[in-house]
């Protein structure tokens, strides 16, 4: 039985390169999991499971152009269950809208390196619309009807630069966003706060001819794409590289959430809404 010994080596010695060609063999696989991202659009039009499917083809031209086997990610519309998967899988890029990055800034360490350009999306700039009032002033004191209720910082420090506070107004919570417009219309409020794709919105329904802007914000950068402290920095210079070319490998899903561009940028476009914010 001396035989046993060498046999009992060499069976060691290949479950030793087996065990270890297993490990080279998932090390890509470890890596491309790190690709994970959260998308989080507050306030858009539409439900999450329908812009589920494009953004998963969005994401599949994202991994081709930046050399990955393989990009994830979950599309959310409300903030609490984007923050629970934020949670539980440690994203390292996101898609936020102005709000939501301008929140999870700080708390996450977000580092921007993109800008959505989606003209259509809304978010850009923000009006209050009235039938009766025909400035900011004949809105005071009055019922306001907006969707735009989960984050008054944003709205006064952001939209608003000191133009007004939510104090000002009594405030008509509203969940969809043609309801703020119908509410004015319908004589439930004197004013509605909108964004840019709302006030576009107001042709299509009725009597949305009345309905004229008293009071515009500055226009806003778009929403974020971001870093979170877990991206490598070699992962966030090869998204960085291919987000121009995401929407002319995937036109379709782009155009179909209404985004016309994905492109680089840095945190300098928005120094003035973080540095707003933050006061």
């Amino acid at each position: 039985m001396a035989f046993q010994a060498p046999l009992l080596r060499l069976f060691k010695g290949m479950g030793l390169c087996l065990a270890t060609a297993g490990l080279v063999s998932s090390a890509p696989a470890a890596a491309d999991s790190d690709h994970v991202f959260v998308v989080l659009r507050e306030h858009g039009s539409g439900s999450a499971s329908r812009a589920q499917p494009y953004l998963d083809q969005m994401l599949s031209a994202v991994a081709k152009g930046s050399g990955w086997s393989h990009a994830s990610g979950q599309y959310f519309a409300e903030r609490a269950p984007a923050l629970e998967f934020i949670q539980a899988k440690t994203p390292a890029f996101g898609i936020l809208s102005l709000d939501a990055y301008l929140a999870l800034r700080a708390p996450h360490k977000l580092s921007v390196i993109g800008e959505v350009v989606a003209p259509k999306a809304g978010g850009l700039q923000y009006h209050l619309v009235s039938v009766k009032a025909n400035d900011l002033g004949g809105c005071r004191g009055q019922r306001v009807a907006t969707t735009f209720v989960s984050d008054p910082a944003f709205v006064e420090r952001v939209v608003a630069r000191g133009a007004f506070k939510w104090a000002d107004f009594k405030i008509v919570a509203a969940q969809r966003p043609l309801q703020p417009l119908k509410q004015v219309s319908r004589g439930e409020a004197e004013c509605a706060l909108i964004d840019d794709a709302q006030l576009d919105s107001a042709k299509h329904i009725e009597e949305g001819a009345q309905l004229k802007s008293v009071w515009q914000s500055a226009k806003l950068p778009g929403m974020a794409v971001v870093a979170f402290p877990k991206a490598d920095a070699q992962s966030v210079k090869q998204l960085k590289a291919s987000l121009s070319s995401v929407c002319a490998k995937a036109n379709g899903a782009c155009s179909s959430v209404g985004i016309e561009q994905l492109r680089p940028t840095t945190e300098a476009s928005y120094r003035s809404v973080i540095d707003a914010y933050a006061k």
